[in-house]
């Protein structure tokens, strides 16, 4: 039986843990100012052709920083489709160029793809990694992954009026729809993070440990751990 949420006192989740990552993927010590936030990367490859339209379309006309963000938000939540099977030893599974013209990607690759599109309009931004256990995956892709936790689950991290906070473009709204999640909003002010339960008041995501904010997709190390930790799901395209 699934554990239900007690819809009178929902218990805070724990502080995950954090797990050193490689340092030379890393700027902790580069302010919000710094132009590695806005610099192009090999897989934030903002200076795209079609990243930077794609980013001016979907920004509009919005007239803050805050509003274009959000709706760069949407438009790759809902504009590309989160495929988990879309992954692969190929960099361009983790590409965010890639991920647009695909129009699809995992969590990785759409978290790429927000954070190229917010570089391309000079907003700061950056990816972040947590390992996340998914209480409601599909037994398919239990068996594919290996198991229900997964390693190096990405998010984007923006810095708007200040800080820098925290936003999950991964899945999209029909995808939610289908397995009665909600889908993840994002005002650009508070943190977008995945929900404890879903809608029903099962056990959903939880946050295992974090490992850190990125300049660029650390490619190499994560699929170095993918290859120990879930080496069918990495070589799923292969087969």
């Amino acid at each position: 039986m699934r554990e239900r949420a007690d819809t009178t006192s929902t218990p805070a989740a724990a502080t995950p843990r954090r797990v050193k990552p490689r340092a030379h993927t890393l700027a902790v010590d580069a302010g919000p100012s710094a132009p590695v936030w806005t610099a192009p990367g090999r897989f934030i490859d903002s200076d795209a052709a079609a990243v930077r339209t794609f980013a001016r379309r979907s920004a509009g006309t919005a007239p803050s920083e805050r509003e274009r963000a959000v709706k760069l938000y949407y438009a790759v939540r809902d504009g590309v489709v989160y495929d988990p099977y879309y992954v692969g030893r190929d960099p361009r599974y983790f590409q965010a160029s890639e991920c647009l013209h695909a129009q699809r990607g995992f969590c990785i690759a759409k978290a790429a793809l927000l954070a190229a599109c917010a570089r391309s309009l000079r907003i700061p931004a950056r990816v972040g990694f947590a390992d996340v256990r998914n209480h409601l995956t599909t037994p398919k892709l239990t068996e594919l992954i290996g198991g229900n936790l997964y390693r190096w689950h990405s998010y984007t991290e923006l810095y708007l009026q200040g800080r820098w906070v925290k936003s999950t473009p991964a899945f999209d709204r029909s995808l939610c729809e289908r397995f009665g999640v909600h889908a993840l909003e994002f005002d650009g002010g508070e943190d977008s993070l995945f929900q404890e339960y879903n809608k029903a008041g099962d056990r959903h995501m939880e946050y295992v440990c974090e490992r850190g904010s990125f300049v660029d997709v650390p490619f190499e190390t994560i699929v170095h751990d993918f290859a120990t930790h879930h080496p069918r799901w990495l070589a799923n395209r292969e087969s």
